[in-house]
């Protein structure tokens, strides 16, 4: 397991934009995760740790592409239709015969290309003739084909290292004849919540108390990354116990996380906890809804503290915490970023980067257009399509605007 030092995150007093923040932890934190031989059948939603190399061309052999007659071009006639007599039938499976020149060959799709012969006609084209067939004028030479390697070459990358396997990937890798692949082990997280208000959920709630809505939803979004998040339950606000939690998850995990605690109030103790038991820095993101996302090592190991709001603890976890994640388990985001048209007006004040929970609708010319989600903070996340992204130098957005947008289910790759 890796370790951190004590000022990997310092980032200087100044907000940072979170396209800022986001390279800041790419350049300053090593991959965590080890590497292990898993079976492709068991491979899904795993992170490929090297390059698959391609160990055999795809096709591995010159094959049919459709039913039809295989014929050398040679034997064509330069003008016109061609009779040539059969010389042969190839089902795919099996290995065919050389029928020499002058011959057409009764062949099936994926059956290997018979020796010699580089052209198929389709058998819609040709018209049979007893023991003849004849062939369309005009039938371009390599016609319907496959060639060998023309997929995958035999030596050539066919997946990136860092590829987050899902599968198409399976599916490519199986055709390669590969039986299992060498995956980058899930990064372990312990997960904790902060505050004597919180209850978990199923348990009566005491006067001036809430359920804890955090972890379900960052276990739940851990998963989605590929992580093994470890539920290690609710941190109250106890200095001592908290602090030799802290340090008993720091010896056993990957990366610790929490939200809420973290803040500069007095009864904000998990700031005082990691402080204590390695270092802490309190990054200011120019990021709404959110506050000041704590980063920081709890002896050697990455820590991360996300507010302790529900809806800003979702925000600066898609902001921050999954580029976190991915970086750390040595996957490449490789989420495209879409665009929404606006259905609405609004104005913003520049210099920070807001996420707006918004519904998708169809337009009047029946293009979607994002519309902000009913409801208040966690009933309008949980109405929402996904969140659009306004960007730092934007100081309004009118209807019919191009937006960034993000799908919840965006979370996965």
């Amino acid at each position: 397991m890796g370790r951190l030092s004590r000022d990997c995150f310092d980032a200087g007093p100044a907000p940072m934009r979170v396209a800022e923040a986001v390279a800041l932890l790419r350049a300053r934190l090593p991959i965590l995760s080890g590497i292990e031989s898993v079976s492709v059948e068991r491979a899904d939603g795993r992170v490929l740790a090297e390059d698959l190399i391609a160990p055999i061309d795809l096709p591995p052999f010159d094959n049919a592409a459709v039913d039809g007659y295989a014929v050398r071009a040679g034997d064509l006639a330069p003008a016109g239709k061609t009779r040539l007599p059969l010389g042969g039938r190839v089902p795919a499976g099996h290995a065919p015969a050389d029928p020499g020149p002058g011959f057409a060959v009764r062949i099936f799709t994926g059956a290997p290309m018979p020796p010699g012969t580089d052209t198929v006609a389709m058998q819609e084209d040709v018209r049979l003739d007893g023991d003849a067939v004849i062939l369309p004028a005009g039938l371009a030479p390599g016609s319907n084909r496959r060639r060998a390697g023309e997929d995958v070459a035999r030596g050539s990358r066919a997946i990136p290292a860092g590829t987050r396997l899902g599968p198409r990937h399976l599916a490519l890798a199986a055709a390669l004849g590969l039986p299992a692949l060498r995956l980058r082990v899930p990064l372990k997280v312990a997960l904790f919540s902060t505050g004597d208000e919180l209850t978990p959920p199923g348990h009566e709630l005491p006067p001036a108390g809430i359920h804890d809505a955090n972890r379900p939803m960052l276990a739940a979004l851990l998963r989605r990354l590929g992580a093994d998040p470890v539920d290690l339950g609710i941190l109250r606000d106890a200095p001592g116990p908290l602090r030799q939690r802290l340090e008993a998850a720091a010896a056993a995990h990957d990366l610790i996380l929490t939200s809420g605690g973290v803040s500069v109030g007095e009864e904000d103790h998990v700031r005082a906890a990691v402080e204590a038991s390695g270092g802490l820095t309190f990054w200011r993101l120019a990021i709404k809804p959110g506050r000041p996302v704590a980063l920081g090592e709890v002896a050697g190991t990455p820590f991360a503290g996300l507010p302790g709001n529900p809806a800003a603890a979702y925000v600066t976890a898609l902001a921050v915490l999954r580029p976190l994640v991915l970086h750390l388990s040595g996957a490449h985001d490789a989420a495209p970023t879409l665009t929404v048209r606006s259905g609405f007006d609004r104005e913003k004040r520049p210099g920070r980067r807001e996420y707006l929970r918004v519904c998708l609708r169809a337009g009047a010319d029946g293009v979607p257009e994002a519309v902000p989600a009913p409801g208040g903070a966690l009933s309008g996340l949980a109405a929402s399509d996904g969140l659009v992204e306004l960007a730092e130098d934007l100081s309004a957005v009118r209807v019919g605007d191009a937006l960034p947008y993000r799908p919840h289910g965006d979370w996965g790759m």
